[in-house]
């Protein structure tokens, strides 16, 4: 298959072979890598540095394409396009590829050969014209490979540890996309990391972890609950501190967002029918930490004023996040365990019922029994000059964070200890990060999920208090 081109043929990656004279070609990109250095060998102290990128042109052939060269080439090249757009490739070099040795890092193509791109030679650009694009861009939700070679997710958990550092496929709906984290490495590099949680009808939440600029891209466009992937060539490996199954996007993995495959649609309609029974609302809310990035909570509340919102809102208030400097007034953490301590489903994280101790959640999905793990469920008042929040809840990872401890930890303390503990954190001026949603059956008309809790710092919460902000802050009148 070729297209035609007002400057010149267009080769299908088909045809390619290393005797053609300047060929061009035009393809879909699937497939991206990051931009990376390495020292160059011919020019001891300086740095190549190089991407890899792979796109298709037929439901039957895509190739893998590099650049090497200088920084400004490389790096102004890659960020010239992205996956999912079409480019035309004028006069790459087609080099025969070693399989074993290239397919180890690169994606695996049916193509035996690869386009090598340089600065002097090659040409790289998005492709204009309706027609090319409109033929092209279903290719992009054609998985790479077979549609039924893939495993579920309940495979994955079921297998365990004995799949760790396997390299394969899955097909899953996205529940959540996390907030891209950036850190430094040790060496001085930057680095980023984003945590999407999948899940499908047999796991109602598993990690895959996305480590490079352009996957993590990719994974702010997801819509959960809305979308289906199939991820090709993931390493799956196990979480040790976790003690859970995680899947890692790596350079040879090519994601397929929304596959057009009849094991696709079958999610979709699972994913529909999941919505609209409600079953995945208070799932999101368990998980709602771990997407929220809480730099991004700047509005500041007094109680007084959280309260008049909520009296305000005609029973249309969407969900309220927030600061308040207070202190916890109620904390009872020391008089009955099973108040502040309850089992919970280690797969949809639900509150699993004490007589059966079974999820109810997870055995609409499955009959199979699912582990539990305790996890704090504490409800605490909130107090500022201007009135009390009660019945807040502090619960699950905010709960260990707050009281600086785990469960297992908590569960060993002595009874004098944990009052101490108490005591320690009780009308201690805090610096408190809060979720609010409508509840109209909640005495307030208000539940409050505490998504930070920790001691203020005295300067900033006078400041914030007396209306003059902290620079980012805004005090609400």
């Amino acid at each position: 298959m070729a297209y035609a081109s007002p400057a010149r043929d267009l080769v299908a990656l088909a045809d390619l072979h290393p005797n053609l004279a300047r060929p061009s070609v035009i393809g879909v990109v699937i497939g991206k890598t990051d931009v990376r250095g390495f020292p160059d060998r011919k020019n001891i102290g300086a740095e190549r540095y190089t991407f890899s990128f792979t796109i298709r042109d037929s439901p039957a052939y895509f190739i893998n394409v590099s650049a090497w060269g200088k920084e400004d080439y490389v790096r102004s090249l890659s960020e010239s396009f992205r996956v999912g757009d079409c480019v035309t490739i004028e006069n790459p070099l087609v080099q025969s590829k070693e399989a074993e040795r290239e397919e180890k890092f690169n994606p695996v193509t049916p193509s035996g050969y690869k386009l090598l791109l340089s600065e002097t030679h090659s040409v790289v650009k998005a492709s204009s014209g309706y027609d090319m694009d409109t033929r092209l861009l279903p290719l992009l939700h054609l998985p790479v490979k077979d549609p039924q070679d893939y495993y579920s997710l309940g495979d994955i958990m079921a297998n365990g540890q004995s799949l760790d550092g396997r390299i394969l496929n899955v097909l899953a709906a996205v529940m959540s996309v996390g907030e891209p984290k950036y850190f430094m490495t040790s060496d001085k590099r930057k680095g980023q990391r984003c945590e999407v949680k999948l899940y499908d009808e047999t796991e109602m939440s598993f990690p895959i972890v996305c480590w490079d600029n352009e996957s993590i891209q990719l994974a702010q466009s997801w819509i959960p609950r809305e979308t289906v992937i199939f991820a090709s060539d993931v390493r799956i490996s196990f979480d040790k501190f976790r003690n859970c199954m995680t899947a890692t996007v790596i350079s040879k993995t090519i994601i397929t967002t929304n596959p057009e495959t009849a094991e696709a649609n079958a999610l979709f309609s699972f994913i529909k029918d999941s919505a609209c029974s409600g079953a995945l609302h208070d799932r999101m809310d368990e998980q709602a930490k771990d997407s929220i990035n809480l730099e991004t909570i700047v509005d500041v509340y007094t109680v007084e004023q959280l309260k008049e919102k909520a009296s305000q809102s005609d029973g249309k208030l969407e969900p309220v996040y927030g600061i308040i400097y207070g202190y916890l007034s109620t904390l009872d953490i020391d008089e009955n365990t099973s108040k502040v301590i309850r089992n919970r489903c280690s797969v949809c994280r639900f509150v699993v019922s004490e007589g059966s101790n079974t999820c109810t959640f997870c055995s609409e999905v499955s009959s199979d029994s699912r582990p539990t793990f305790a996890s704090f469920d504490i409800l605490v008042d909130v107090t500022d000059h201007t009135g009390t929040l009660p019945s807040c809840y502090l619960s699950d990872c905010v709960a260990e964070e707050t009281l600086g401890c785990t469960v297992h930890e908590f569960l060993a303390l002595a009874e004098d200890k944990k009052t101490a503990l108490k005591w320690q954190l009780l009308l201690e001026r805090s610096k408190v990060y809060f979720k609010g949603t409508l509840a109209p059956s909640w005495r307030t008309g208000l539940k409050v999920n505490l998504l930070s809790c920790q001691l203020a710092d005295p300067r900033e919460a006078t400041q914030s208090l007396l209306g003059k902000g902290t620079g980012s802050k805004r005090l609400h009148h």
